[in-house]
């Protein structure tokens, strides 16, 4: 059994979280160098029980260094003898860029009621309580990587989703818009969590939430009428205006479409809004009901046109002086 007078890790190797020391049946003298480096931290332990914990920076190993192994050796009066301890070395940098993503759909409530939504994103975190990560987490287990943690990270926060969606009230129509409010709150509600196994999670991105593409089709049709309703009075002109046109300079052809596209937009426009009227009077502008001769507002007759070649005609004619079709 020799004598450890250097105790070191240099490195970490790929995503090693936890890593013991190789004591190689070596016993530790009182004057032995402990070198911490940067991003990392030791733990001594004592019959599987953490002791004493050091951060970055160099270290001559004695009852003033190591106040909860002399105790718990009983050295009441200085460093009295070598002894054994177990030592992990734990990597306490931050760990960022590590992608998350809903290996089955979150059941979220929204005004559509209870869907399912699919999602993906980056987290970062570091190890902020090395001694209680490594009894709550690690297990002393001589070495421990980031992917098992991962796992445990993840489903904590996937499952908040679900939760930060009530607290912020999110609607499915604006949850693009607030991404980062629900990544804020997702961050918040699992801190008590982590803190808890000795992590701090120190960022949460959600890069995208998707809900069923039969709710998007649904979400993308309700938009549209919406956009229809608030403008009806635009389509119904519109469609006028160009009926007009087509009948005015481009012939028979072009009138009989300007008429059948206006009259299926505002057959559209009325069907989708229960909207009374099918014209608007050419002198005020007024809406005028479907059948009326007259503009209820300003007295204007209320043209007429033939159904086949979409000419104008005169109130109280039986027959089209263009084409010569029986008007009903």
């Amino acid at each position: 059994m020799g004598m450890l007078k250097i105790i070191e890790l240099h490195a970490f190797e790929d995503d090693t979280l936890v890593q013991k020391f190789d004591m190689k049946d070596n016993v530790i003298k009182k004057g032995s160098s402990l070198t911490v480096r940067e991003s990392q931290a030791a733990v001594f332990c004592d019959k599987g029980k953490t002791a004493d914990v050091f951060r970055a920076g160099t270290y001559k190993l004695n009852t003033d260094s190591l106040p909860v192994i002399s105790k718990l050796l009983a050295w009441k009066y200085g460093f009295q003898t070598p002894f054994k301890s177990e030592i992990y070395f734990v990597n306490v940098k931050e760990i960022t860029g590590i992608r998350w993503g809903t290996a089955n759909p979150v059941p979220v409530q929204t005004e559509y009621g209870i869907i399912r939504l699919r999602g993906n994103g980056t987290y970062s975190f570091k190890i902020t309580d090395p001694a209680l990560f490594l009894t709550s987490v690690a297990g002393m287990a001589e070495y421990y990587d980031a992917n098992k943690l991962n796992k445990a990270l993840r489903t904590l926060l996937v499952g908040s989703i679900s939760s930060a969606f009530a607290t912020c009230k999110v609607s499915i129509s604006d949850m693009t818009s607030k991404y980062a409010e629900l990544s804020e709150e997702v961050k918040k509600s699992v801190a008590t969590r982590c803190g808890e196994l000795g992590v701090t999670l120190t960022a949460f991105d959600i890069e995208n939430l998707s809900v069923p593409p039969e709710l998007e089709k649904a979400v993308d049709e309700n938009a549209r009428l919406g956009l229809m309703r608030n403008n009806v009075d635009v389509y119904v002109k519109i469609a006028q205006a160009d009926a007009f046109k087509a009948a005015d300079g481009n012939g028979t052809a072009g009138a009989i479409l300007g008429v059948a596209v206006g009259s299926v937009l505002g057959k559209e426009v009325i069907s989708a809004n229960t909207v009374p009227f099918s014209d608007t009077c050419s002198v005020c502008r007024k809406p005028i009901q479907s059948g009326s001769k007259f503009c209820p507002e300003c007295g204007n007759p209320v043209p007429k046109f033939c159904s086949k070649c979409g000419k104008p005609i005169d109130a109280g004619a039986n027959f089209c002086p263009e084409c010569g079709q029986k008007l009903i």
